[in-house]
């Protein structure tokens, strides 16, 4: 977008989480991935996913002729604009505005009367509308199917019955390369929306791969490094190599702001499991989603060096009523896991409680200060609804 978005939260209030749960989705990599893949449009079961393809070898430069490739790879990238109500407060009280920005996608697969569009979390986040521009400039509302905050990957949805004939005949899936059969030096294109402008086709080369960027929420994170321009806009854009094939997701939110020349893009071997989960979770009614009910910080690297505080979310506050109070989750605790699976940041455990819906049973895991130490305990919660409890 044209907005860096930080990754570190402030306060975060969980409370009814608005987007979808992932259920039973088998995720056998090595049924989904082969050494180079191309995102199936029609599968005979009810799963989007991956299908890999019979051609081996992506290395080597392929075709030169740049014209070529964007002419191969425009009909599977889109614009993405989105809008968001702030709310700024003045000496009159409150005044609500419409923000914008932009950024892009790409088409990833077709299946059940929807396009699945592979974007970063960034693009997407906090936002009130999501409008899809396609190659023939052709608009579609779509809807954010699920996103992943800390590979700043997101899936959008778009349902086909609002697409015109002409639109549908102007677009295809993208063809997805092996990103780690990828040379250093290597041709790399980065086509996106840059600076909201309208598509655009950018060339240089593959600088790095597995650069390793340390991320403001204390994480880290392996990319692909390229000489090719990246700007805001680009954002959640194709990086290709010279056979057309998608070897990557672009991201400004990783770009220096000081150093020219340094562009980064998520590999599509990270990205490709991740989306694969995204477009297969499934939605859960609005009045069936889960609320937890605590108000947290983000305990950063930082406070781990200096304090020795595990890395996590420290609870601020617990709704009285809620389900994290029944639960026994108290002030100070710091959770480090939700269902087995390691949260960090604010965001990363929105996440999670996105796959979750009012009535499911899960296990919190915290850590508490005891004498100087830190000791862990797991706790049984039932996660509630947010009507259902009060302040």
């Amino acid at each position: 977008m044209k907005r860096m978005v930080k990754l570190v939260a402030g306060a975060a209030a969980f409370g009814i989480i608005a987007g979808t749960t992932f259920q039973g989705v088998n995720m056998a990599a090595d049924n989904l991935f082969g050494p180079r893949t191309e995102l199936v449009q029609e599968q005979a079961d009810d799963q989007v996913k991956l299908s890999p393809t019979s051609v081996v070898n992506t290395s080597g430069s392929g075709t030169t002729d740049v014209s070529q490739i964007a002419e191969q790879v425009l009909p599977s990238i889109v614009a993405i604009d989105v809008t968001q109500q702030v709310t700024s407060y003045t000496p009159f009280g409150p005044q609500s505005s419409e923000a914008g920005g932009s950024g892009s996608g790409i088409i990833i697969a077709d299946k059940n009367g929807r396009l699945y569009i592979a974007t970063n979390n960034h693009v997407v986040q906090d936002t009130d509308s999501v409008t899809i521009r396609f190659a023939n400039d052709k608009t579609a509302k779509a809807v954010i199917r699920g996103t992943d905050p800390s590979h700043d990957l997101a899936v959008v949805e778009v349902d086909k019955k609002e697409l015109a004939e002409e639109t549908l005949s102007a677009i295809k899936v993208a063809t997805v390369g092996d990103s780690g059969a990828t040379k250093v030096g290597e041709q790399a294109i980065a086509i996106g929306n840059a600076l909201g402008y309208g598509t655009s086709v950018t060339v240089g080369y593959i600088s790095a791969k597995d650069r390793e960027i340390d991320m403001e929420d204390s994480s880290s994170i392996k990319l692909l490094q390229t000489d090719a321009a990246i700007n805001p806009g680009n954002s959640g854009g194709a990086l290709v190599n010279g056979r057309g094939e998608v070897i990557g997701i672009n991201s400004s939110k990783f770009a220096s702001e000081e150093i020219e020349g340094m562009g980064f893009a998520i590999p599509m071997a990270t990205a490709e499991p991740i989306l694969t989960k995204l477009m297969n979770q499934e939605k859960i009614a609005e009045e069936e989603q889960a609320y937890l009910g605590i108000t947290g910080r983000n305990v950063t690297s930082e406070y781990t060096e200096y304090y020795g505080m595990p890395e996590g979310i420290y609870i601020s506050e617990v709704t009285e009523g809620s389900p994290a109070q029944k639960a026994g989750l108290s002030r100070g605790a710091i959770i480090t896991e939700i269902n087995g699976e390691p949260v960090k940041t604010a965001e990363e455990m929105q996440t999670k409680l996105t796959q979750c819906k009012a009535g499911d049973k899960g296990s919190i895991t915290i850590q508490i200060a005891d004498g100087g130490k830190y000791k862990e305990e797991t706790v049984t919660v039932t996660f509630g609804k947010k009507e259902s409890t009060s302040r």
